[in-house]
């Protein structure tokens, strides 16, 4: 590219994408509103997830040869 490429393609970004006004930061910190959150609700895995290991115990009780193929996975 040369320069008056160069030129053109960083004035249609400019044109493109419009600038920022005003302050980009939040107004506050958000970090402790992240930690009470998490605090508030203990980390249980859902229904779905107990389904699945559920079913790959299963696979596995009925299909032992499979135990390679899905260590070979992990």
């Amino acid at each position: 590219m040369n320069a008056h490429n160069e030129d053109r393609l960083k004035r249609l970004l400019q044109e493109a994408l419009p600038r920022i006004e005003g302050e980009p930061e939040p107004g506050r910190d958000l970090w402790p509103a992240v930690l009470r959150r998490l605090d508030a609700q203990p980390a249980a895995p859902p229904w779905f997830d107990w389904a699945l290991l559920a079913g790959l115990v299963g696979f596995v009780a009925f299909f032992p040869a499979s135990i390679p193929v899905f260590l070979y996975y992990l």
